[in-house]
């Protein structure tokens, strides 16, 4: 069996534009030679009986040499789908929405996970096409792990009452994960999991390294930039050889996504940890599986989120009757909760009032959810408050920035909106309504008082 050696794909080009396919990278100082020597001696070691969960291991200590400190990998693996193809486009996203700085500081790993090698063969050429100053530049990685490398995928356990064809992706896309998540520990600080058929928000690469920023000091295993399956987990990259091989252990298991939900519990992050808006998009219509239809968005997501909101230190009161432990925190947390009011009358209020003055730049505020749609806020305003009361109370002077539109607020060009720095910001019920209120989510962009 050669599992790795001569199969590895990763893209390669000359001047003359020739593609070397299943051998070794183009000679550059990223791109030592010495990896395919180091690949075939690892064979020999898996030909001799090295077990399924060991592949990461040794998988790392070949590619020791591959190390490039970048800050971040991002990584997808791609199959052959029966309708439908979003690679290119994912890849176009993400590097059209990075500068060259950002690049610069990124390297993004493809897994071509299908077994049919003509289908590899015919879409290195395309991103080889689409993508030849990526690649020589070493931005762009492509690898492959040929059938021979896969443990069983026939017989395999019928959990969750699963088809045997489910079962049988499922497995299988565990294993591509594990395989990649190998190959990339050991290239940058962090690594990103997204899928192949996704949009990116702009400037995703500054807007993740401010959250990795607004964490230090505190202890987590997953950062999430969507809501949705594998797109936009982020984990530290000395983390990867451990979940790569958790997921060959239990490749069979269960799917991916509650895999790595498993993999944060275990290493003891209890809480979900993800910041909005959203970065990444789900854009294939079409399922890898069977490609049925699947037209899963994330309501979340923000095209042109240059960066994250500042939210700044703050508490919320509100006089709207709360229900259960839906409490005003929720609504101005990173984290996937929401506050929950009973029917609020005309008159009511919902207060943040801030640690310290804030020069607000941009305000946003989301109301309602897909699951209660009908408890948004109907009619209400934004204000911003100076002169705060004291302990337990708003400010006594307000300036009127802008009404909800169908349950949503947004607005930029705030600094200058009022002589001081608010203090204050007041969402304000205008009319009554017998609809409950959800809160989802509150943003705030400041900017340094001059």
């Amino acid at each position: 069996m050669r599992c790795f050696p001569k199969r590895l794909l990763t893209t390669a080009l000359t001047l003359l534009g020739l593609l070397l396919l299943l051998s070794l990278w183009l000679q550059s100082p990223k791109d030592p030679l010495v990896v395919s020597t180091r690949l075939e001696s690892w064979a020999l070691k898996y030909r001799e009986g090295l077990g399924l969960t060991d592949v990461s291991k040794v998988l790392m200590s070949v590619l020791s040499s591959l190390h490039v400190s970048e800050f971040l990998t991002v990584g997808l693996s791609s199959v052959k789908r029966k309708r439908g193809n979003y690679l290119l486009d994912t890849l176009k996203s993400i590097f059209k929405q990075s500068t060259q700085e950002e690049l610069e500081e990124m390297v993004v790993v493809v897994h071509l996970a299908d077994p049919d090698s003509e289908w590899n063969t015919q879409v290195v050429m395309d991103i080889t096409a689409r993508f030849t100053p990526h690649l020589l530049r070493g931005q762009l990685l492509v690898i492959h792990a040929p059938p021979e490398c896969y443990p069983p995928l026939e017989g395999l356990k019928r959990n969750y009452n699963d088809a045997e064809d489910r079962v049988q992706f499922r497995s299988k896309q565990n294993v591509d994960y594990a395989y990649l998540l190998s190959f990339a520990a050991n290239l940058s600080s962090y690594y990103l999991m997204i899928e192949d058929d996704v949009q990116c928000s702009k400037s995703f690469f500054t807007t993740i390294r401010k959250a990795v920023a607004s964490q230090e000091g505190s202890y987590w295993v997953t950062l999430e930039f969507s809501k949705l399956g594998y797109i936009g987990k982020l984990y530290h990259s000395s983390d990867l050889p451990q979940l790569s091989q958790f997921l060959l252990l239990f490749y069979q298991e269960m799917p991916c996504d509650w895999l790595l939900g498993h993999f944060r519990l275990l290493l003891s992050q209890k809480e979900v940890i993800r910041f909005k808006p959203s970065l990444f998009q789900h854009i294939g219509l079409y399922s890898s599986f069977q490609g049925t239809l699947n037209q899963l968005k994330d309501d979340d997501f923000e095209a042109d989120s240059l960066d994250l909101p500042d939210n700044p230190p703050a508490v919320m009161f509100t006089d709207i009757d709360t229900f259960e432990n839906y409490l005003p925190r929720k609504a101005y947390s990173t984290m996937p909760e929401y506050f929950w009011g009973k029917s609020p009358s005309a008159g009511s209020h919902f207060t943040i009032v801030f640690h310290q003055p804030a020069r607000i730049s941009r305000l946003q505020v989301h109301t309602g959810s897909e699951e209660h749609h009908t408890d948004y806020l109907h009619s209400g305003t934004v204000e911003l408050g100076s002169q705060h009361q004291g302990k337990g109370k708003g400010c006594s002077t307000y300036t009127h920035v802008g009404a909800f539109e169908k349950g949503h607020f947004e607005r930029s060009g705030l600094e200058n909106s009022t002589a001081a720095a608010p203090e204050c910001v007041r969402i304000l019920v205008t009319e009554s309504q017998s609809e409950w209120l959800i809160i989802r989510s509150i943003s705030i962009w400041t900017k340094a008082n001059s």
